[in-house]
C-alpha cells in the first residue's frame, strides 16, 4: 500500500470521534502525528485491523501486528461489561439467556458473556469478532429497509472504498469467475438467501453476517465483449448499526473465506489476487 501523501489521507481513514484514547487531542492532530512518523496507525484504538495492515508499513514485524489486533478485541471485550447485555439483545435482534447475549452469525449462533467471553459453533475469525462486538455495544438496532447502497455511499465509505473493492469486491469476483458454485455454497454452508435479480444483475444473493447488517453479493456474467462484474451492497442503515470499519472488516472477511473455500476444490486460480 503506497504511503498516504498526506495527513488528510490519514485522517479520512479515522472515526472523528476526538475520543483522545491515543493520547492527541483530537484525531486530526493524531494523524498529523502518524504522517510526520511520530506515532503508528496502529494506535487508534478504533481502527479496523485490515485498515492498519493495509497502511502499515512492509517491514512491520508481523508480531506487533497480531499483538495490536489481539489488544483491540481484547478493549472490546472489556467494554462489554459494561452494558446491559439484555438490553442489547433487544436492540441487536439477539436473544439473551443463560446470562449470555447470543447472536446469528451467518447462521449460526455466536455468543458473548458479560466477562467478554466468546462462545460459537463456528471458527473465531478478528474480522467476525470486532464486528460482532461493536454490532452489540455501538449500533443502534435499525431494522433493514431494503433500500442498498454500495459501500462508497455509506458514511465514511467513499475515501475507504477503493481499498474495500480491492479487498473484497475484486477477490469476490475472481473466486465467482472460476469457482461456479460459489453462490450455491452461500445458500447451503453460509446460510444466505438468493433473491430477485436486483440491479440488472445474473444472480444476487443476501446474507446475513449480522442480524440487522444485511449483505447483498450482485454478479454480472461475462459476455461477448464484456468482462463480468461483482458488486457487493449494503442496507442503507448498514453505517448505523455498525462502524465502516467493521463493514470493511466484514465484507474484505468474506473475500477471504470464499476464497480459501474455492481452494479447498482445487480452484487454485482464485490465488492471483490473494497477494497484495
Amino acid at each position: 500500500m503506497p504511503k498516504p501523501q498526506n495527513a488528510m489521507t490519514i485522517f479520512q481513514l479515522l472515526d472523528k470521534s476526538n475520543c483522545r484514547k491515543c493520547g492527541e487531542k483530537a484525531c486530526l492532530a493524531f494523524a498529523g502525528a502518524v504522517f510526520t512518523g511520530k506515532r503508528p496507525l496502529s494506535e487508534c484504538p478504533k481502527l479496523d485491523r485490515h485498515i492498519i495492515d493495509a497502511y502499515s508499513d512492509d517491514s512491520q514485524n508481523p508480531y506487533d501486528v497480531e499483538q495490536n489486533r489481539d489488544d483491540y478485541l481484547e478493549h472490546l471485550k472489556k467494554q462489554i461489561a459494561g452494558i446491559d447485555l439484555k438490553a442489547a439483545a433487544e436492540r441487536t435482534g439477539g436473544r439473551y439467556e443463560n446470562d449470555r447475549l447470543t447472536l446469528k452469525v451467518m447462521g449460526k449462533d455466536f455468543s458473548v458473556s458479560p466477562a467478554g467471553v466468546l462462545s460459537t459453533d463456528i471458527h473465531v475469525n478478528p474480522w467476525v469478532v470486532a464486528p460482532f462486538l461493536n454490532y452489540i455495544l455501538y449500533g443502534k438496532g435499525l431494522d433493514p429497509t431494503g433500500d442498498w447502497r454500495s459501500f462508497r455511499e455509506l458514511a465514511d465509505g467513499r475515501e475507504r472504498y477503493p481499498l474495500f473493492q480491492k479487498r473484497c469486491e475484486e477477490q469476490m469476483k475472481q473466486v465467482a469467475d472460476s469457482y461456479t458454485e460459489l453462490f450455491d455454497d452461500m445458500v447451503h454452508i453460509f446460510s444466505a438467501k438468493q433473491v430477485d435479480p436486483q440491479f440488472q444483475s445474473d444472480i444476487s444473493v443476501v446474507l446475513q453476517p449480522l442480524p440487522r447488517v444485511p449483505i447483498m453479493v450482485c454478479y454480472w456474467l461475462p459476455e461477448e465483449g464484456m468482462q463480468s462484474s461483482l458488486n457487493v451492497f449494503f442496507d442503507q442503515t448498514a453505517d448505523k448499526n455498525l462502524d465502516i470499519g467493521s463493514i470493511y472488516s466484514l465484507g474484505a472477511g468474506l473475500a477471504q473465506m470464499f476464497t480459501r473455500l474455492a481452494l479447498r476444490h482445487g480452484f487454485a486460480a482464485t490465488q492471483s489476487n490473494h497477494h497484495d
